[in-house]
């Protein structure tokens, strides 16, 4: 069995879920965790952020719920109102640092939704994706090759793709992945514990 993680780094709920996430990984350490890039804000809903008016409200409501930290530099990007989130260049991005570490692709989609929202990085510079490799210990020239090589775009393209076919709509998903059979654990948020509780449930083949 293995967790699929569903996510978009531009996704204020997959934010709020990175601390669920790391203590499930935390508890399983043998459970394999493949993460993949859903695609939000791609074609027309790559707009200026003003455009997403709901955006403070529903971070206020992911903090109060989930103890997410929104950073001083995020909160000015969404003052100004002016940037736009590109889902599929910040999926080059993820694809480029689970290249470099595919077991530790969880703790680096963590970690670049850190970089955006506390540190208001562009995650469609490759300069976040080099910070972001320095940071944790990767090769950060391999990683910012990957993220601006000519494979990068078919890796979005292959995440965005791998998203449909497992029915998700919307992010984060967190599901269980045994053979054929594909369990639902968590959607929008739940508690390490929720999950643990699902996780047990599951029937052993």
């Amino acid at each position: 069995m293995k967790l699929i993680y569903v996510f978009d780094a531009y996704c204020g709920w997959s934010h709020g879920f990175s601390a669920t996430l790391h203590e499930v990984v935390a508890r399983h350490p043998g459970l394999p965790v493949e993460v993949v890039s859903g695609g939000l804000f791609t074609g027309s809903r790559r707009v200026p952020i003003r455009q997403f008016g709901h955006v403070q409200g529903a971070n206020a409501k992911i903090a109060e719920l989930t103890g997410a930290e929104f950073g001083e530099a995020y909160e000015k990007l969404i003052a100004d109102g002016s940037f736009v989130m590109d889902s599929e260049a910040a999926a080059r991005g993820v694809a480029a640092l689970r290249q470099a570490a595919p077991d530790r692709a969880a703790e680096l989609a963590a970690a670049l939704q850190h970089a955006f929202y506390v540190g208001g990085r562009s995650l469609s510079e490759a300069a976040t994706y080099r910070k972001v490799a320095e940071a944790t210990g990767l090769d950060a020239d391999a990683v910012v090759a990957a993220f601006e090589g000519p494979e990068a775009p078919y890796a979005a393209a292959d995440d965005f793709h791998r998203a449909a076919e497992l029915g998700v709509t919307g992010f984060p998903t967190l599901l269980a992945v045994d053979g054929d059979f594909v369990t639902p654990l968590a959607h929008g948020h739940a508690t390490a514990d929720e999950i643990d509780r699902r996780l047990a449930a599951l029937p052993t083949p």
